[in-house]
């Protein structure tokens, strides 16, 4: 892992707290190609009232409508958790290069005591015959101080 890469990976981290700040739970995502980000979004799924306002979701969306197809192949999404079952099939479905989280989904599910589906992404991602790069966890950690705080206090 790079200094740039973990730099991302801290910035999606970064964006988890900002949603738990605007009133939703802890996930914070970001795109990048060739070192820049184009693209960031928080959870928003309390605040809309929108089960699909996970922020990989919002992300893969976007991609899939406004960037062209090698774009998306050459772009990384940067995630502060494992993306859940939905949001790793749209990450297929849009044809994201590679992802990246920092705390593993059977992590998360440890927290809290359940209410996480834990299949992992990369299945998720092979099952649909999917090329795209699943890497993590990474700064597990930091990232899981996040929810550790959030879930904690719930």
């Amino acid at each position: 892992m790079t200094d740039a890469e973990e730099g991302f990976i801290k910035r999606a981290i970064e964006l988890a707290e900002e949603a738990v700040e605007n009133g939703n739970t802890p996930f914070g995502s970001l795109l990048e190609i060739d070192g820049e980000v184009i693209r960031e979004a928080r959870n928003r799924t309390l605040t809309d009232d929108d089960i699909s306002a996970h922020p990989e979701f919002v992300l893969a969306r976007w991609a899939a409508s406004e960037l062209e197809p090698d774009d998306r192949a050459a772009c990384t999404m940067y995630t502060s958790t494992e993306p859940c079952p939905m949001c790793a099939a749209a990450l297929h479905y849009a044809g994201l290069g590679r992802v990246v989280y920092s705390v593993e989904g059977t992590s998360l599910a440890a927290l809290r005591d359940g209410g996480v589906i834990t299949i992992p992404c990369a299945e998720v991602i092979e099952r649909g015959n999917g090329d795209t790069v699943v890497d993590g966890p990474v700064l597990e950690d930091e990232g899981l101080a996040v929810h550790e705080s959030f879930y904690r206090d719930e």
